[in-house]
């Protein structure tokens, strides 16, 4: 059985730089050509859509020299990828807020989104300026404004990783092991794995033993 739903932490890559004596920022650029070589391999696997954890809200608390970095390679890649993941049906989607980014990132997702909005083939969400508590508080909010009980699926809806399905396979990289504030309620039930490798070092074959070893486990959701 194949994942629907894959989130990744990408974690590592300032690590991965420290033990190179690199600036933080080499690290974050080798953890965008390692997304980049990952993304296409994750779908050619038969997984219809992708989370992955870019920069938390608690990230936006770091040097600014780093989220500079952070916010040049966010431009680059959404300026110049959008073409190729628009030809092959894959549609761009932005978890988190992002007004909370420079005005020309936030334009340059924005734009993604709305270029790639009609492809069906795959949905790539971004989780960027985002925090799991903060979405789920703010959908709390919306309710109580309105003035109607949520229910499981209302509040699903209710969220900013609104449409995609829960998650199925949560992979973390970078030997830490927990969520982080990451897809909290989305992630109820879904499948965890660890790797110890920074995410720089992350490679295909990695991700087809993540994908191995969900398999292998028996998804009860409860039931015997």
């Amino acid at each position: 059985m194949i994942p629907r739903h894959v989130a990744i932490i990408m974690d590592g890559n300032g690590r991965w730089a420290k033990k190179r004596l690199l600036p933080r920022s080499a690290g974050h650029r080798a953890g965008l050509q390692r997304m980049r070589s990952l993304i296409g391999h994750i779908f050619s696997r038969g997984v219809e859509d992708c989370t992955l954890f870019a920069l938390s809200v608690e990230n936006l608390s770091r040097p600014q020299e780093e989220l500079d970095a952070l916010y040049g390679l966010f431009f680059e890649y959404f300026t110049s990828e959008v073409p190729r993941l628009k030809d092959s049906g894959v549609k761009v989607k932005a978890v988190g807020d992002l007004a909370l980014l420079p005005p020309r990132v936030a334009e340059a997702i924005a734009c993604a989104e709305r270029d790639t909005a009609q492809n069906t083939a795959h949905t790539l969400a971004f989780a960027i300026a985002y925090g799991a508590r903060r979405d789920i508080v703010a959908a709390c909010n919306n309710f109580v404004r309105e003035g109607k009980e949520a229910t499981e699926e209302s509040f699903s809806a209710a969220l900013s990783t609104a449409p995609l399905p829960p998650v199925d396979l949560l992979i973390r990289t970078g030997r830490e092991m927990r969520l982080s504030n990451f897809l909290l309620y989305e992630s109820a039930y879904a499948e965890l794995w660890f790797s110890d490798k920074m995410f720089p070092d992350f490679t295909k074959a990695d991700f087809d033993r993540a994908l191995e070893e969900y398999q292998k486990r028996d998804r009860r959701f409860g039931t015997i």
